[in-house]
């Protein structure tokens, strides 16, 4: 079996896999990543945590020490 990676724009995505998944030759993996939503309360969540550590309110763990416990 092949591969091909597309590009599809954002407001034709839904189109083109529903007209893809009706070829009975085709297999469809879609790879789910985080929705906007998600990706805007992760930011939203990581600022208040740097606010936090500029207002010494909040201590972060070392990279060093972060490397060498792995």
């Amino acid at each position: 079996m092949k591969q091909v990676v597309l590009n599809i724009k954002d407001e034709k995505y839904r189109f083109f896999l529903e007209l893809i998944k009706n070829l009975d030759f085709v297999q469809v993996e879609e790879i789910k990543g985080d929705s906007k939503e998600e990706i805007i309360a992760n930011l939203k969540e990581g600022f208040k945590e740097l606010k936090l550590y500029k207002e010494r309110k909040k201590k972060f763990r070392d990279a060093k020490d972060l490397i060498n416990e792995l």
